[in-house]
């Protein structure tokens, strides 16, 4: 009798879905922005009462959440798991975050106006050479972003669409589109910062 020999089935590949949040720290640690995303769905909204409860403002709770999850991209090399649980080291995260935009807001309504730096006069020909330099500069960072980010950001940014509109225009996820922009504008500060222009994109 002839045996017919069968080739084993596939491993099961394990979804991100499935993973331990710490385990989705060390795949962001690897610049996996699919890990970021999971880990934004998981804590998002968590994340997000908490800055809110701490700022008692919507946008600027929105931006204390993705500023601290722009810092878990860069620094989740630093998490382990042996001193805190994710989940804690995640909102301690976001609590610092919230935390430092309630002490900047405080500064900036406490400062007197006539305090404020005068802006440096331009003529209309240099201005308009300036804005020209910066736009070149923008534009050739953006380049450098992958294709998927590139595209999030130039239809929230650009376009003018919300996360949730930039997610449905693509058919994406909304923690992917989530995922994209933070990583996307990430890299674009780093780059922009290098060629002298800080704090020129949001």
């Amino acid at each position: 009798m002839t045996v017919l020999q069968t080739a084993p089935p596939p491993p099961a590949t394990r979804g991100l879905a499935q993973l331990s949040d710490e385990a989705l720290l060390s795949l962001v640690a690897s610049s996996d922005d699919q890990a970021l995303a999971e880990l934004y769905d998981r804590f998002g909204p968590v994340a997000y009462g908490l800055a809110l409860r701490i700022l008692r403002d919507e946008a600027l709770a929105q931006d204390a959440v993705q500023e601290a999850f722009l810092g878990i991209w860069r620094s989740a090399d630093r998490f382990f798991a042996e001193r805190a649980k994710a989940s804690t080291w995640i909102l301690t995260l976001v609590h610092h975050r919230a935390v430092d935009l309630v002490r900047r807001e405080d500064r900036r309504r406490g400062e007197p106006l006539e305090s404020a730096p005068e802006p440096l006069a331009l003529t209309t020909t240099e201005g308009e050479a300036a804005l020209g330099y910066e736009r070149r500069l923008v534009q050739e960072a953006l380049a450098q972003l992958t294709p998927e980010q590139r595209e999030a950001i130039e239809l929230g940014y650009y376009g003018g669409l919300t996360q949730s509109e930039v997610a449905e225009r693509l058919d994406q996820p909304l923690g992917t589109i989530k995922s994209r922009m933070f990583t996307g504008l990430s890299r674009l500060r780093d780059l922009l910062a290098q060629a002298g222009l800080e704090g020129s994109y949001p």
